[in-house]
């Protein structure tokens, strides 16, 4: 076969695809081997998808499994799409090529308001990130999983794909047969026109150089599987033990690697003792290592095996060099409370004037938030099993950017990319963590110095937690003007913190040679795109640099400001002698898709009926990543703690693909973003991270777990996220709650009983 490109056209105003491409395409622009990795016996019909001899369909997949059910869910659309059995569709990796880049992610960098349109997707005036969309998304295609946009990014290509390669097949089986294509009929994965019959595999070849011209996906009212709820097909592996994570990585002769880094963010070892260490049973060597990826430099032992590794680490008599900075959050929370007043910040979203309304208001609330440093803490601490011979390097990581690990690999190796190997394994929990690759460059510089032998380098759960790339520290001044009548005339809102996609493109994206300050979104989003309607807005970040290493996390900005922002509606509310949902209700009418999501959740959780004494509720509403959240905790303080004993959610996240998925990210979401509203805390002093482990950085328990109840609005919409947008509601839903028992309003994280 020639080198050829499959070009996806413009699509229609009916949504019909033209489909242009002739064979598979053997090499990818970027000089890569095929598109799709290829298959003993499978044919490639387009970059998506290859057809079996035995009717299997294999799907190119880009897109980690983290627990969120993604790889269910996508094979869910080509299932439809082929009318085939969903265990007749199997994943295989993705090659190296800008059309698995997942574009969604990177184009959530540009702003918008939801009541610019009624799509709600227009950015603002300030196309912030331009510069992203441009560079990263069209010119690398990353290959990313995070931003809730699996879904979202492959809804209409995979469709699409599906539909082209059943369009070909049909078209391969009419010209066997010598019938029209309109009387082929497709169930389970086997045509049929009249006596004949015959499933996909036999009509594979045939189909590969067959055109199939205009194409577009099934209408709604012929799903047959779209919107059922579906059994996770990562499950029964789970259950059985046979799933791959990180960490179940086993090679003939692999030796094991523990790390110890410097306790103080950004320094390096000055003097090592490794005498006892090395003379340690089944401990072999020491490798130093690095600052890979924006890390911290320490050393790891390699050992026989994972405890030889740890034990011998221990042993290692270490003097650490100081970074010229000591870090201490106390301090930095001061900087930053400073910073909001003496800059005004960029301006992310205005309209009206909000500082003349607040000048000819009656009455002005001002308040000030304050959220934390957060962990990761996923279950599966950071890990990476490496082996580099003889020129090329075969990297084994638990990672939501593959690309990214092969570059790091091929960095650190010295090697062409051509030369490095990506295994994507099972994920033990992501949220962001694993969007970072400086694990993958300690692992590969470990296997260089073990003589081909590969190294399962990994991190214990102190490293793990004193080693992050933590949520950043945020403050909020939000001000409101209110009128004699009562009325709230003027929201202005202000915010400093380290911006993170910065920082991240400096450390993660290869084409960059150094720091890149723009505008961020993810400082701002969830206070600069409310959806309620107050005449007067304006909306700033401040944003700066602590030093802290700072990296996305779950629902990233979302999680600190829908606390900063759904607190002070609960103020607004009680300040003008509203009821908390009424008073939402009465700045929705420009919004009724949220105005409905609002009702739903207060109308299942009987909001406005009487509680057991000693029990209060307060709610929530909070859009993130194009799906919109309203949730009501029911709440007590008992034994001197905070109790939350019921959750009400609902969402609306457009169309649904497995209704089971979204049923467990909201309580997935629900139960992280409790964990961090009552415990999350991350203090630094002298430069190092006090937490360690889950002693002093405590995960919500199963008797503190409420029962959650989920509540799915039916929509036509293009689907949205439901991996993130569970989080940003539960802490201001708490809060609330806690106000109306104890009328005390608590503006810092976490929550205090």
């Amino acid at each position: 076969m020639k080198r050829r490109t499959w070009i996806l056209s413009a699509l229609g105003a009916t949504g019909a695809l033209v489909v242009g491409w002739g064979v598979m395409p053997q090499r990818s622009r970027t000089g890569s081997a095929d598109l799709m990795l290829p298959s003993e016996g499978a044919v490639a019909l387009n970059g998506w998808i290859q057809i079996a001899k035995d009717g299997t369909v294999l799907l190119a997949m880009p897109r980690s499994e983290m627990g969120q059910g993604v790889h269910t869910a996508l094979a869910m659309l080509v299932a439809e799409e082929l009318d085939v059995p969903l265990e007749k569709v199997r994943l295989v990796p993705a090659g190296r090529d800008s059309i698995y880049g997942n574009v969604a992610m990177i184009q959530g960098t540009l702003p918008f308001h939801p009541l610019d349109s009624e799509e709600g997707y227009e950015t603002t005036t300030v196309k912030v990130g331009e510069w992203i969309v441009g560079k990263v998304a069209r010119e690398l295609g990353i290959q990313a999983t995070g931003g809730s946009s699996s879904i979202a990014d492959l809804w209409d290509p995979l469709r699409l794909a599906a539909a082209a390669a059943r369009a070909s097949l049909v078209q391969a089986a009419a010209k066997a047969w010598q019938v029209p294509a309109a009387d082929i009929h497709v169930k389970q994965g086997v045509m049929q026109a009249g006596s004949r019959s015959g499933h996909y595999g036999e009509f594979n070849t045939q189909a590969a150089g067959t055109a199939p011209g205009s194409v577009q996906p099934k209408a709604r009212a012929d799903w047959r599987l779209i919107g059922q709820a579906t059994q996770r097909t990562d499950i029964p592996a789970k259950v059985t033990g046979q799933a791959m994570f990180g960490l179940d990585v086993r090679l003939p002769g692999q030796l094991y690697a523990a790390v110890r880094m410097c306790p103080m963010l950004g320094g390096k070892v000055a003097r090592i003792d490794d005498q006892d260490a090395l003379a340690l049973p089944g401990v072999s060597k020491r490798v130093s290592l690095d600052a890979w990826g924006g890390g911290t430099a320490g050393f790891a032992m390699v050992g026989q095996t994972t405890w030889h590794a740890r034990q011998g680490a221990q042993a290692v008599k270490v003097e650490w060099q100081a970074p010229a900075q000591l870090l201490d959050s106390q301090k930095i929370q001061a900087q930053l409370t400073q910073a909001l007043a003496t800059d005004k910040g960029f301006a992310f979203y205005e309209k009206g004037n909000a500082r003349q309304a607040e000048a000819a208001a009656a009455q002005l609330l001002n308040a000030a938030y304050h959220a934390p440093y957060l962990a990761h803490a996923t279950m599966e601490p950071m890990n990476c099993t490496a082996r580099v011979q003889e020129g090329r390097v075969e990297v084994w990581a638990p990672t939501q950017v593959p690309e990214m690990v092969r570059e790091m690999a091929a960095k650190v190796a010295r090697v062409p990319l051509e030369q490095v190997t990506v295994h994507v394994t099972l994920l033990g929990g992501g949220f962001g963590r694993r969007l970072e690759i400086d694990f993958v460059g300690q692992a590969v510089q470990v296997a260089m110095a073990c003589n081909g032998q590969p190294v399962q380098l990994s991190w214990s759960r102190e490293e793990d937690t004193q080693h992050d790339f933590y949520r950043p520290m945020h403050v909020a001044q939000l001000n409101a003007g209110i009128d004699a009548q009562g009325q709230v005339t003027s929201l202005r809102i202000q915010s400093a913190g380290d911006a993170i996609s910065p920082r991240w493109m400096a450390r993660a994206v290869p084409m960059l040679s150094g720091p890149i300050d723009m505008p961020d979104k993810t400082t701002a989003e969830g206070l600069f795109d409310l959806p309620y309607g107050f005449a007067n807005q304006e909306m700033r970040h401040v944003a700066t640099q602590s030093g802290v290493p700072v990296g996305f996390w779950r629902s990233v900005g979302h999680s600190h400001n829908a606390f900063f922002s759904e607190s002070f509606m609960d103020e607004l509310a009680h300040a003008t002698k509203q009821d908390p949902l009424a008073f939402r209700l009465g700045l929705l009418k420009a919004a009724p898709r949220y105005a409905a999501v609002l009702q739903l959740a207060a109308t299942r959780a009987d909001w406005g009926q009487a509680l057991p004494s000693g029990r209060a509720r307060g709610l929530a509403l909070h859009e993130s990543f194009g799906s919109i959240v309203a949730q009501v905790a029911e709440v007590s303080l008992t034994g001197g703690r905070i109790q939350v004993h019921r959750v009400v959610c609902a969402i609306d996240c457009g169309t649904v693909v497995n209704p089971e998925t979204i049923k467990q990210q909201m309580e997935s979401g629900i139960v992280f973003g409790l964990s961090a509203a009552l415990y999350g805390q991350i203090d630094i002093v002298g430069g190092a991270v006090k937490q360690g482990n889950f002693t002093d950085y405590p995960m919500l328990t199963l008797p503190q777990t409420p029962v959650v109840e989920t509540h799915i609005i039916t929509s036509t919409r293009a689907p949205g996220g439901v991996g993130e947008p569970a989080v940003p509601p539960i802490a201001p839903a708490v809060s609330n709650a806690l106000f109306m028992l104890n009328s005390q309003r608590q503006r810092s994280l976490p929550l205090k009983a």
